[in-house]
């Protein structure tokens, strides 16, 4: 996917997820995200895009802990931690807005540190962005059992990123060697995953494997995400997906 593909599902999933949180409440709790509730769904959230927004936005050339002093010099007029509850999802909202609009504003040679290597530094962020909303989308549509799907294109890149991107730099590696294999019926994309003791390794393709996940592209991204029980076809040991399970769990401070 283009990063303007990107920047405009981080508009579209964030309407998404503030119109599911807006139905759920914000008291109810959030079935993916253990100890939360739908408020503090919201705030991480928004709180991920003025952290995104701040790298993109002023060139940041390091790592750098942005806590909530350090966003207010940024962003003085959205860094509130955290609004009453009656403006907390208008406030979402504007810290979406204006994510989109520093990514959509950065010039072609904008430099910034990115996540991963890339000819344009904000490509990264704006898919990071891009399937961290998705999935939260999820999330704050779970209290309700409402959940909607994703469309293919979207949720294919998406399991690409974890399974290409997190899964080899911080997944925990496992004390024996097996594969597992990833395969959508819609896209007709595969990923085959090597989990061993010294490192994990994906690749793009098919091959043998000792489990194989297949199911459409968006059921598959819910999947690997480790939400919900999307419905999949596992072939093989299915121990192995308990092992995922447990071992590649992504939490963002």
């Amino acid at each position: 996917m283009e990063l303007a593909e990107h920047v405009e599902a981080v508009r579209r999933e964030g309407a998404l997820f503030a119109a599911a949180a807006r139905r759920s409440g914000l008291d109810a709790d959030v079935p993916g995200c253990p100890d939360w509730d739908v408020r503090e769904l919201v705030r991480h959230l928004a709180s991920v895009h003025l952290w995104a927004a701040a790298y993109v936005s002023n060139r940041a050339t390091e790592w750098r802990d942005h806590g909530p002093a350090e966003l207010a010099e940024y962003w003085p007029e959205l860094a509130r931690f955290w609004p009453e509850d009656n403006d907390l999802v208008d406030w979402y909202l504007e810290t979406n807005e204006n994510l989109v609009r520093e990514m959509t504003e950065a010039p072609p040679d904008h430099e910034c540190l990115a996540f991963f290597p890339a000819a344009n530094p904000v490509a990264p962020w704006a898919r990071r962005q891009a399937h961290e909303t998705a999935i939260h989308r999820f999330d704050a549509e779970s209290p309700n059992r409402d959940t909607t799907t994703y469309g293919p294109a979207f949720a294919a890149d998406g399991i690409d990123e974890i399974l290409m991107e997190f899964a080899p730099r911080w997944g925990r590696p496992t004390q024996v060697a097996n594969t597992m294999a990833v395969r959508t019926t819609d896209t007709k994309d595969a990923w085959h995953i090597t989990m061993g003791p010294d490192t994990i390794e994906t690749r793009r393709g098919d091959g043998d494997s000792d489990v194989t996940l297949t199911g459409t592209a968006s059921n598959l991204f819910l999947a690997v995400w480790n939400r919900g029980k999307p419905p999949i076809t596992v072939i093989g040991d299915p121990d192995l997906v308990a092992t995922w399970k447990q071992n590649f769990q992504f939490v963002w401070d």
